[in-house]
């Protein structure tokens, strides 16, 4: 399949990361949110990035224009376009919310229409399940900042078909994403090893064993990780990081994987990270 438009269905930040990055790959780009606002936001967050990347030399304004005038926001019935070839669902960690839309696209979307889940955790062959298409229904699960990232986690489901899988590798490739393809279980690879890490480090901070900050500073230092635990599930989402621990949970059947408590009271308070303001740590809004 000779692809030309990609429809990015989610503009959060994951949303408008993977447009930004298509965008940067010469595909036109139609971004969508059931919430207006959002694709105002998740432009700007893409603007801003792509100046930023001007500022330090990395991109000149012509190639920062040309990537930008690529993306527009589009309305959902206009995946029904026969130019369509490609649709990316980045929307929240919700398998009821998914699988709806999905539904949706399904009836909309043209026969050759490849429908694909940023999902971090949830299974494929459920989301595909709703729909007539499972054949073309897969996993494409970029990693957080995408434009950064190199990782491309493919799922396949069931049905997902031979052609499916070898489109979605030649694609995250042309995006310059080296692809991995990993089975369908609960949290996939990536999920299932970082989460219960995260998960064990709130637990640290529950029992009172350190401080967040001597938390953070031990894995820093000591496991040379690029940030501590806790900063990353700021910036990563309390909330998601809550979804994927219960998916892992519900999932697997083991107790190693039930979310910390502290994590459940945090989200349960609007405490989600960065992105409100507050999580383990404060953040300027």
């Amino acid at each position: 399949m000779k692809m030309k438009t990609i429809m990015v269905a989610g503009a959060g930040q994951m949303g408008a990361g993977i447009a930004q990055t298509a965008a940067e790959a010469g595909f036109t780009v139609k971004l969508y949110d059931w919430e207006p606002e959002t694709v105002t936001k998740g432009l700007h967050r893409i603007k801003t990035n792509l100046e930023k990347e001007q500022a330090i030399g990395r991109k000149s304004q012509k190639e920062t224009d040309a990537v930008f005038s690529r993306i527009s926001p589009a309305e959902l019935t206009e995946a029904g376009d026969a130019d369509f070839d490609f649709i990316i669902e980045a929307i929240a960690e919700n398998k009821k919310a998914k699988a709806e839309l999905f539904d949706t696209l399904d009836k909309i979307c043209p026969p050759h229409a490849v429908l694909a889940s940023n999902t971090s955790s949830l299974p494929i062959t459920e989301l595909a399940a709703a729909t007539k298409r499972p054949e073309k229904v897969i996993g494409m699960h970029f990693m957080n900042p995408v434009p950064v990232m190199e990782l491309v986690e493919v799922i396949r489901g069931l049905a997902t078909s031979e052609e499916t899988a070898e489109t979605v590798k030649k694609l995250a490739v042309r995006m310059n994403k080296t692809p991995v393809e990993v089975n369908d279980f609960p949290g996939f690879i990536s999920n299932r090893i970082l989460m219960p890490m995260i998960n064990e480090a709130v637990y640290c901070l529950y029992e009172g064993a350190a401080s967040k900050e001597a938390i953070d500073e031990v894995m820093k230092l000591g496991m040379r990780h690029p940030m501590g635990p806790l900063t990353l599930a700021d910036f990563i989402g309390l909330d998601t990081c809550l979804s994927i621990m219960e998916v892992l949970y519900a999932g697997l059947g083991d107790p190693k994987y039930r979310p910390c408590p502290l994590l459940r009271k945090y989200v349960s308070a609007g405490w989600l990270g960065k992105k409100s303001g507050r999580g383990f740590y404060e953040y300027g809004r």
